[in-house]
């Protein structure tokens, strides 16, 4: 299964660095700009491969180092060590940290309009709402135990009637009947399932009221005020690249076998599913990366839920519009 959850975790954001677990791709232009993913290179990044690879961000006098993340970083951890420009990031944690830690983060964008987190269940014993979980068992990474519970409240479920188990990244249980569900990418867990003989069905939590973004595109205010016109060209290229991507989902993972997603271990058929699935939380009729009203109203209501007291000024949307 998709382990990329490993790196949604609650932890001190006002860490410096880790570890950074693999080379940069560095393009040769004018301007340097350092971007950090949120974790290894799969198909939750095709769109900034196929930028790279099609000359978007030279195209628009940027010289785009390119860092791949994994289990040991954290990707707001690299900005605060100014060891990148820009970072993929969840927005709970984010914004946690602004309002707990004083962070000097602004979001100026969102990959993900819908948070691709969700509740996971096998096709023959389907939950498919949080209804369904009274009285079964299921098994939630750390990091997101505190986003179940705002689900569970938010549709008036106790949780004291769900059986809260740890999550240990494998879906082997789930399968073997030992727990009824999980939360993972629902994106990503449900074709592996199925190449171990099972079928699996998948709600999201962003669906059921925890109405939060992710892959949010983070920068400290002084980036923003040294870098503008950079980060700027960034969102234009990476537009083109996710636009030119989601054309067809199924043409650009094979294309990067031998080159992004060489040694991941991961299929290219696993590639596409995660690219084709993931379509639909991305696109949105404002363009991808939108800030809309209405989805940061939903995010601050939904971070409400678990105690993150956001506001509108975490959100900087005025890059966008330059776009």
């Amino acid at each position: 299964m998709r382990v990329a959850m490993n790196r949604r975790r609650f932890v001190s954001l006002m860490a410096a660095g880790s570890a950074l677990c693999a080379k940069p791709f560095s393009a040769k232009a004018a301007n340097p700009l350092i971007m950090q993913a949120a974790w290894i290179n799969d198909a939750e990044f095709t769109g900034y491969f196929v930028a790279i690879d099609n000359g978007y961000y030279k195209d628009e006098g940027l010289d785009l180092t390119y860092l791949s993340g994994g289990p040991d970083v954290i990707p707001e951890s690299s900005i605060i060590a100014n060891k990148a420009d820009l970072a993929l990031t969840t927005p709970d944690t984010t914004i946690k940290a602004i309002v707990d830690q004083g962070a000097k983060f602004k979001i100026i964008g969102t990959q993900y309009q819908k948070n691709p987190v969700g509740v996971v269940s096998l096709a023959s014993k389907p939950i498919k709402t949080p209804q369904d979980l009274i009285g079964k068992t299921l098994a939630v990474p750390p990091v997101n135990v505190i986003s179940v519970e705002a689900v569970l409240k938010i549709n008036g479920v106790d949780k004291s009637k769900v059986n809260i188990v740890p999550y240990a990244y494998d879906p082997t249980p789930l399968i073997k009947g030992e727990i009824d569900a999980s939360i993972d990418f629902t994106t990503n867990v449900p074709y592996t399932i199925k190449t171990q003989g099972a079928e699996a069905t998948s709600f999201l939590l962003y669906d059921f009221g925890f109405t939060i973004f992710n892959d949010t595109v983070v920068v400290t205010e002084d980036t923003l005020k040294a870098k503008r016109k950079e980060l700027v060209s960034w969102l234009r290229a990476s537009r083109k690249g996710w636009e030119e991507n989601l054309k067809d989902p199924t043409v650009y993972p094979p294309k990067f076998a031998e080159t992004w997603f060489k040694g991941t271990g991961r299929t290219i058929d696993n590639e596409v599913f995660f690219n084709t699935a993931q379509k639909p939380l991305i696109e949105t009729p404002s363009g991808i990366f939108s800030l809309s009203d209405e989805a940061i109203g939903k995010n601050i209501e939904a971070l409400g839920q678990v105690g993150i007291k956001a506001s509108k000024e975490v959100f900087d949307t005025s890059l966008l519009a330059e776009i």
